[in-house]
């Protein structure tokens, strides 16, 4: 339990730091910074264990992982930083295992039945909810509204869950901690040449620079590290029931340290969300308990 509430309370923190991070860097320096710096983590513990093999007959799969589970949904997540609070983006993480179980039926055919179907229907509902009360076009300091962030905060979502099923489909078998070392240094390597031509043309701060290296290392690297730990001491169906913690660790950390109040709004929908997200994924499935 100490584990789950430490790994909660890292992802939390994530957002708080690509809020504090994204405004001086920019989302395209920071998500290379993020990934880079988890890359020279694990990496070299991968090495350690005798995994390069797996990293290079898997090499094809990985980069396609690094893109879609890394680079891509962590820019979009640097972006939706520049609008939208710490809490309110943890919230619209928390609909992946929605998109997991839509993107499954859709392209696997494995239709869901029951409560089910009454969970994705019931998180539609909370992201509907969260998304009309932030449903403004208009620009905001850094030229990003918050509608916009909105939907890069889902479409972030809807990528991590793609990701997922590939891992399924095309690395199944392949040791964890192999995934993410490769995942990481994939999306690195494309990542590099955007954050080449996109660096700050003024020096972050080295509250920023701070701010990323707890992102990459501690919020990513350790986080990741601790994940799979996880999935092997505990299980897959405990380890996933983080996803119900992040949203109020954000919540909590950019209360304390940004002064960004949850409104009565984002608490009821990010309510509304993690009961579907639970339906949606059988975790409140009758009888439940008692198959296990």
């Amino acid at each position: 339990m100490a584990e789950l509430l430490l790994l909660g309370a890292l992802w939390g923190a994530s957002f708080l730091f690509m809020r504090i991070s994204a405004p001086e860097f920019g989302p395209a320096a920071l998500v290379f910074l993020r990934v880079g710096g988890a890359a020279l983590l694990l990496l070299p513990l991968a090495l350690l264990r005798g995994q390069g093999a797996a990293l290079r007959r898997h090499a094809p799969a990985l980069l396609v992982l690094g893109l879609i589970n890394s680079a891509l949904p962590f820019a979009l997540f640097m972006v939706a930083a520049l609008a939208l609070g710490a809490g309110l983006m943890a919230v619209f993480n928390a609909t992946t295992p929605l998109w997991t179980a839509a993107l499954a039926w859709a392209w696997l055919g494995e239709r869901p039945a029951g409560l089910r179907i009454v969970g994705l229907a019931t998180g539609l509902a909370g992201v509907l909810l969260l998304a009309g009360s932030e449903a403004d076009l208009r620009p905001g300091a850094h030229g990003i509204s918050p509608a916009w962030a909105v939907a890069a905060c889902l479409l972030a979502a809807a990528l991590y869950a793609w990701a997922a099923l590939h891992a399924r489909r095309r690395l199944a078998g392949v040791p964890p901690l192999a995934v993410a070392a490769g995942s990481q240094v994939a999306a690195a390597l494309l990542t590099l040449p955007t954050a080449w031509w996109l660096w700050p043309a003024q020096a972050p701060s080295a509250g920023a620079w701070a701010s990323t290296a707890a992102l990459a290392l501690v919020c990513t690297g350790l986080a990741y590290l601790l994940f799979f730990r996880l999935i092997a001491n505990a299980g897959a169906t405990t380890a996933v029931s983080v996803t119900f913690l992040i949203p109020g660790f954000a919540m909590a950390w950019g209360w304390l340290l940004l002064g960004e109040q949850p409104t009565p709004t984002m608490l009821a929908g990010c309510a509304v969300i993690l009961l579907g997200t639970a339906l949606s994924t059988g975790l409140l499935a009758p009888g439940r308990r008692q198959k296990q």
